[in-house]
Order: structure tokens, then C-alpha cells, then sequence
């Protein structure tokens, strides 16, 4: 009881020392978001000279709010890969056949650029399943160490919504089959039950720059006819004795053919925008609270882009996603700026770059904090703060529970709100304030739901409800104020698992319970920013900042290499986990 009323004291003294000059206004919002979300902007793709006018916008509001710019003068800059190309030396060729590239074949976003002459062999579906009672090997009696393996995308059974082979059929875990078999190229065909029309797959970026070790060719079902002419078997009739026998058909092709994968990624520099209020209370100055929300969004969308709506190239203004969010980073900047030197703690203020490519920003500005990490004590993350759902006069606040005083801080403030709050205590989720948590920081993660609007051209300034999200605006103000005043930091205490699914959508059976680096910064294998406590991998002793090598004796060199690895594992098993870890390598025993 004394607790709560020295909280409630903290909330009426921290309302006190600002005066109404600080305020957040429905005007100021809007103009923010009025600008981001311009035609302009091109939809701030991360990489364009557009993003960087928005970056050095946010940085004026800043200064001219009182704040002092971090890191390189106010700009945390990294690197991405924001586009792939075709290189010059693409090729394929047998038998005195030259292959035209893009009509012909393509190599894949993530195919390595290499060359290579040997042998083909058709692989089918390129699948080797030995789990439960689903048992299928397409590499059974076939030789394919260091040659071309040519399969079919997806899987045999495509008119079955909950067939047993989505799990595995995945390019790139077919490609790690491959690579398994001893496998030096793979060739990708597509079948008519995937696209009627002999089609190659479009050049698409990933968010994940690591590439596959050996070149990926996709060929057209016209090319893998000419491979198996000397078979007297076409491909389409193989995969339709494929799906009725329901059995693997694999065979030589006695085609011997060389062939050239070159890509070339295009790197570009984006940057976080980053300044900090410096707080007034001689000892607790020293700690700091961050503000942030990511500014960028997808650009002129397209495939591959993340938009509902891939086959229209329009700028995707993100006015809702995450305008809003930066809008109410800015406001709230201005609100307590005005009143420089009556904040107790120092406050950083974080528009994260990059978050919709796997929320690389924030994980850039955890691994290279401007401030001693430690000494970071809240982070309060805003993303798409300006439309409630529809028929719903609610926002939800997530990481309520990730520490302990969130609910004696937040239960008085919400007495008198024009809506409801709906509480989450987990900590992770889809957006910049997950890097914090995995970093044990209490985290507070506001948002307003998702509209149909969301990734779409549609997302405009327009829609956006400004009285609400100054409503938000002064309540989340408040719950700051509340937290500077503390006169010790909110404790930490985890809530909920440090990992989330996977971003190939499939549905794993097991898991170590880790939060590995979706973002594939780490180049000798699939670095861990967080571990679940009391899950298996902190059972087997695990650690953040571990990078795992290989599960079982078998390679691990990326996120996808790492989803394949575990569908082929099951509940109660013991495996072995290399990792690196302080630069030495170390076994682990994990039970899963």
C-alpha cells in the first residue's frame, strides 16, 4: 500500500513540472506525419537518398528540442543489402547448348557466384524425411557428391492444405539437402501444379544477406526437357508418376553441363537517428531510458518488399506504419525537452532504420550502443500508434510484465483514459523494442492494431485519427514521467519467450528456446540474442552472444540452415550444439 502511494505522489509531482508549453498537440502530429508519409519520400526505403532527408528531419527536430546528438553527430550509420542484380557472367551450358539467361534460367537471390561443370542428376523433390511416420528419400541409391541436383520446387502433395511436406519444401532447405548429399549446384524447376506457365522466379532481395556456399540455378520445365532428353522422360510426366506412386523416381541424366551464378549484392548505408535528453538528478543521470520507433518503410513496395500488395509498384507512404510512430518519438521529444533539466533521468531518443527488413536498427543499436548497455533501464517503443482497430476504442501496451512495477505504474493512469488499454506482458514481439528485451531491459510497446490498410499503398495520412494520438501521446508521457521518477530502476523480470516463430513460416516441433539473429549479421554461422530461461538451450547452458555452428555433427550457417536443422528433430531428443563462443569453439548437450 505505501508503495502505491508513493507512486501515485511520484505521477501528481512528474504531471506538476510541465507546464502546458511541453504539450503534445494533434497539429504538431499531423504536420510530422504530413511530411514522412509525403509522396516525396518515396515510402523511405531504407538505402535512398529519400530516407536520408527524413533522417536528417527528425535529427532538426531533435536539436531544435533541446537534445544533443549521439553517435556519429546524431547519425548511427550501418550497412545493408538493399538489392541483388545479375552480374555479367551468368551461364549455362551442354552439349553445344547455350541457355539465355532470364528467358532460360536465373540464378536465386541468395545463390552464391560460382561456376561449375559436372554431372546433372534429378533428385525429385529433393527431399530426405525420416521423421514419425513420414519416410521419403530422394536421394537413395543416387550418386550426387559434387554435381548438379536437379528437383522440383514445393512438394507432391500441393492440393493438401495441411500436407506433412510443407515443413520441408522450402527452397533453401532443399538446397541444404542437397549441399548434405555432398551436392556442388542445385537446379530448380518449378512443376504446372505450382505455375501453369513455364515461368522463372523473379531476383528477389532477402533480408538475409548470407548465401547458400554453391550456385543456384531456376530453370525453365522447357531447359530440364532438353537435360532429360537422353532419358526418354519428361518432366512433366516424371512428376506426375511422382505424385501417383508416391514415391521418390530419382535417376543420372547423362548430361554433363556448366554452368555460372553470379549475383551481385547492392550495399547501401542507412542510419538510426539518435540524440539524448540529459537528465538532471546528480546520481541518477547516468541512467537513461530510451524512446524510439523505427521511420523507414517499404519504398515503391513490389515483391519481395513485404506489401499485401506485391504486384503494385506505388509508394507505400506508411503513414500509420510507422510515421505515426516516429511523429510521437518527435512529440514527445519537444513535450519533455521543453522542460530541459527537470528530468531526473537522461532520456535517449532512438527512429530506428531498417525494421521492416528484420528489424536490423534496433539490433545495430543494442550491439553498438551509444551509452554502456547496462545502464539502459527502459525502452518505450511506438509502432503504428495512429488508428485504433476498427470498432475498437482501445490501444494495446505490450511488456506490461516485463518488470515488476509496470502495473503499479500504469493501473492509476488509466482511471480517467477516453479508452481502454488492453495489457500484454510479454516482451518479445515483432518489433524494435524485442532487442531490448533480449538484452534483460524492461520494455513498454505501444500500438494501436493492424488495418487493411497495413503494407499497402492505401496507408495514408488522411486515415490517421491525430486527437487519438495525442490522447496516446499524453498517456505514454505520463507513464515516462512515472518511471524517470522512480528513485530506483523498474526491475527487470522475463515475460514470455526470447524468440518468436520463424519468418519461413513453418511450424516446428521442437525448439532450443532461442532468439537467433534473423537479421544474419553474423557471418560464421547463426548468432543468439537471447535465450528462454529454463528452456532447453538454458538448460544445455547456452548464452547470448553463442554462435551456432552445426546441431548434431551438421552445419549451421544461417536462420534457415538452423529451421531445417530442427525439423528433422524430435521432442525428447539429445543433440549436440557447436558453438563459438569468446572465439573458441564449445559442445553443448542440449535435451530438446
Amino acid at each position: 500500500m505505501k508503495k502505491s502511494v508513493t507512486l501515485l505522489l511520484l505521477l501528481f509531482i512528474s504531471t506538476l513540472l510541465f507546464s502546458q508549453k511541453g504539450q503534445i498537440t494533434a497539429k504538431e502530429l499531423h504536420e510530422y506525419v504530413q511530411f514522412l508519409a509525403s509522396d516525396s519520400l518515396k515510402g523511405r526505403k531504407p538505402g535512398t537518398p529519400e530516407i536520408g532527408v527524413a533522417a536528417t528531419y527528425i535529427l532538426d527536430h531533435f536539436k531544435a528540442a533541446g537534445l544533443k546528438p549521439l553517435a556519429e553527430n546524431g547519425f548511427q550509420w550501418f550497412e545493408i543489402v538493399t538489392d541483388v542484380n545479375l552480374g555479367k557472367k551468368n551461364s549455362l551450358g551442354f552439349d553445344g547448348f547455350e541457355a539465355v539467361i532470364k528467358k532460360d534460367f536465373i540464378p536465386l537471390a541468395f545463390s552464391s557466384s560460382a561456376s561449375l561443370a559436372a554431372p546433372v542428376v534429378f533428385a525429385g523433390y529433393g527431399f530426405d524425411i525420416d521423421i514419425d511416420s513420414l519416410k521419403w528419400n530422394d536421394y537413395k541409391g543416387i550418386d550426387v557428391k559434387g554435381k548438379w541436383v536437379m528437383v522440383f520446387r514445393a512438394d507432391p502433395d500441393l492440393e493438401n492444405s495441411d500436407s506433412r511436406f510443407i515443413p520441408y519444401s522450402d527452397v533453401r532447405s532443399k538446397v541444404l539437402t542437397a549441399k548434405d548429399k555432398g551436392a556442388a549446384g542445385v537446379l530448380l524447376i518449378t512443376p504446372k501444379g505450382v505455375e501453369k506457365e513455364d515461368k522463372l522466379m523473379p531476383l528477389v532481395v532477402e533480408n538475409n544477406e548470407v548465401t547458400a556456399g554453391i550456385p543456384i540455378l531456376n530453370i525453365t520445365r522447357e531447359l530440364a526437357n532438353k537435360i532429360l532428353k537422353k532419358t526418354g522422360i519428361s518432366v512433366d510426366s516424371l512428376d506426375r508418376a511422382i505424385i501417383a506412386q508416391k514415391a521418390p523416381n530419382s535417376m543420372s541424366t547423362g548430361v554433363t553441363l556448366k554452368g555460372v551464378a553470379d549475383v551481385v549484392q547492392q550495399r547501401e548505408k542507412t542510419a538510426n537517428v539518435v540524440a539524448v535528453l540529459e537528465g538532471s538528478d546528480p546520481l541518477l543521470k547516468d541512467e537513461y531510458l530510451v524512446i524510439g520507433g523505427h521511420y523507414d518503410h517499404l519504398g515503391f513496395g513490389g515483391a519481395g518488399s513485404g506489401s499485401r500488395m506485391p504486384d503494385t509498384n506505388a509508394v507505400h507512404n506508411g503513414a500509420d506504419d510507422n510515421a505515426s510512430g516516429t511523429a510521437m518519438v518527435m512529440a514527445l521529444a519537444k513535450r519533455l525537452g521543453a522542460e530541459s533539466g527537470k528530468t531526473r533521468r537522461s532520456i535517449i531518443f532512438v527512429a530506428f532504420s531498417s525494421e521492416e527488413i528484420g528489424l536490423i536498427g534496433s539490433k545495430y543499436f543494442v550491439n553498438h550502443p551509444p551509452v554502456e548497455l547496462k545502464k539502459i533501464k527502459a525502452m518505450f517503443n511506438f509502432d503504428m500508434v495512429g488508428r485504433f482497430e476498427k470498432d475498437k476504442n482501445s490501444i494495446s501496451l505490450s511488456g506490461t510484465g516485463t518488470s515488476l512495477e509496470a502495473d503499479s505504474i500504469l493501473k492509476p493512469l488509466e482511471t480517467k483514459l477516453p479508452f481502454s488499454v488492453v495489457h500484454s506482458p510479454d516482451g518479445y514481439g515483432p518489433s524494435d523494442h524485442a532487442a531490448f528485451y533480449s538484452s534483460n531491459i524492461p520494455v513498454f510497446y505501444f500500438n494501436t492494431g493492424v488495418h487493411t490498410d497495413y503494407h499497402t499503398p492505401l496507408d495514408d495520412t488522411e486515415k490517421l485519427d491525430f486527437d487519438a494520438e495525442k490522447q496516446i501521446g499524453d498517456f505514454a508521457a505520463e507513464i515516462i514521467l512515472a518511471v524517470d521518477n522512480l528513485p530506483k530502476a523498474l526491475t527487470y523480470r522475463e515475460s514470455g519467450k526470447k524468440e518468436q516463430a520463424g519468418r519461413t513460416g513453418r511450424r516446428l516441433k521442437v525448439t532450443l528456446g532461442i532468439m537467433p539473429d534473423f537479421a544474419g549479421t553474423e557471418k560464421k554461422g547463426l548468432r543468439i540474442d537471447g535465450v528462454t530461461k529454463d528452456g532447453p538451450a538454458d538448460k544445455g547452458g547456452m548464452k547470448k552472444g553463442d554462435i551456432i555452428t552445426g546441431i548434431n555433427g551438421m552445419v549451421v550457417g544461417n536462420i534457415y540452415e538452423y529451421m531445417s536443422r530442427l525439423q528433422k528433430l524430435k521432442q525428447g531428443m539429445i543433440v549436440n550444439v557447436e558453438v563459438i563462443r569468446d572465439g573458441k569453439n564449445e559442445v553443448l548437450i542440449i535435451q530438446l
